[in-house]
């Protein structure tokens, strides 16, 4: 063979290797959920209860610890999906709008920002980051849960992004139910009307388009086996051995099998608690182009954010540890799964 025809041979070797691999990179999308512990600003909102989450509050929060938590985040996040971050991100406790935009100018450039400020008396909200080289909005909506007491909460955040390579929409719904202060079974009929609300956000966009591809995230303060999950939300588990009986409206639960064993993303006490979840639309599983890649939820738990020694060893590491300042990244652990293309 001469040596031009085989020098012709390897290059179409590399470049098409290198073509296959950048083509299955790009037909997946990694999808991550972390709930990052008071990311407030050091300002005071006189329409908020921050006053703790100032440098003259009781937990001192300063620009020096605020810059601190925003480059330790930011590190964890950059850290995900192969060193490359997240494509979407999903975010919880986080003051307003601004904050997130400090984060995101300062430390994830490569990032658009999808946010509804909340009703929640203390501004603890929700929002969504997105690379924006991959997608663009296509609309943000959100609705209001109203509890039994009347008392102001989180807002659902519906964000539907549409790829930029082939105009294939996803809907993305981000959550932070309510909290089991006052006990669990106290304050279950707040999180059962969050998952009740969801359900008819849900079924409302279904009704428009039955074929909607959907993904919920987010902090639900309730395990997957809890009734505001199982009765309210009406998200049935996912077994990626055993799937039957499809229907367009129904919700599967990727957690489930995770929580059953023995994984949290949170530790009270001594207890391991799976509080953040990812669910999945019909779609998703049974449908055509993008579908969850099943098996792929996954507590990430990165060795710099996992406290080495003492009670809470195995334990994410946070910033603060009641009042006393710890310097750490947030008490949660951050979750994923991957959208694939078939």
């Amino acid at each position: 063979m001469r040596p031009f025809i085989k020098i012709l041979i390897i290059l179409f070797l590399v470049l098409d290797n290198q073509f296959l691999y950048s083509f299955n990179e790009q037909d997946t999308i990694h999808v991550a959920f972390w709930n990052v512990e008071n990311l407030f600003d050091t300002i005071d909102d006189p329409l908020k209860q921050d006053e703790e989450f100032l440098p003259t509050g009781e937990k001192e929060w300063t620009p020096e610890r605020l810059e601190d938590k925003m480059f330790k985040l930011s590190r964890i996040i950059l850290n995900m999906n192969n060193y490359k971050g997240p494509d979407v991100l999903g975010l919880c406790e986080v003051e307003n709008e601004d904050v997130l935009s400090k984060l995101v100018t300062k430390y994830l450039s490569d990032y658009g920002i999808a946010y509804k400020e909340s009703p929640d008396n203390r501004g603890i909200d929700v929002g969504l980051i997105f690379k924006k080289n991959i997608f663009e909005i296509v609309e943000i909506n959100a609705d209001t849960v109203h509890l039994p007491d009347r008392y102001p909460t989180r807002l659902i955040l519906n964000v539907k992004l549409k790829l930029i390579s082939n105009g294939e929409e996803f809907s993305f719904y981000i959550n932070h139910w309510p909290s089991r202060r006052g006990g669990e079974e106290t304050s279950e009929k707040n999180r059962i009307a969050a998952g009740l609300t969801l359900r008819n956000f849900v079924d409302k966009n279904l009704k428009l388009n039955s074929r909607e591809k959907i993904i919920l995230m987010g902090d639900f303060n309730d395990e997957p086996n809890n009734k505001s999950i199982t009765e309210a939300l009406r998200a049935i588990p996912l077994y990626c051995d055993s799937l039957s009986n499809p229907s367009q409206n129904t919700i599967y639960n990727t957690s489930y099998k995770t929580k059953m064993d023995g994984v949290g993303s949170f530790k009270y006490r001594e207890f391991w608690n799976l509080i953040d979840q990812f669910m999945v639309s019909s779609e998703l599983v049974y449908g055509s182009g993008y579908v969850y890649d099943c098996g792929s939820f996954e507590v990430l738990k990165p060795e710099l954010m996992v406290t080495k020694s003492g009670n809470f060893k195995g334990a994410p590491f946070p910033t603060y540890g009641g009042k006393r300042y710890l310097g750490g990244y947030s008490d949660h652990f951050p979750i994923e799964i991957r959208i694939i293309k078939k």
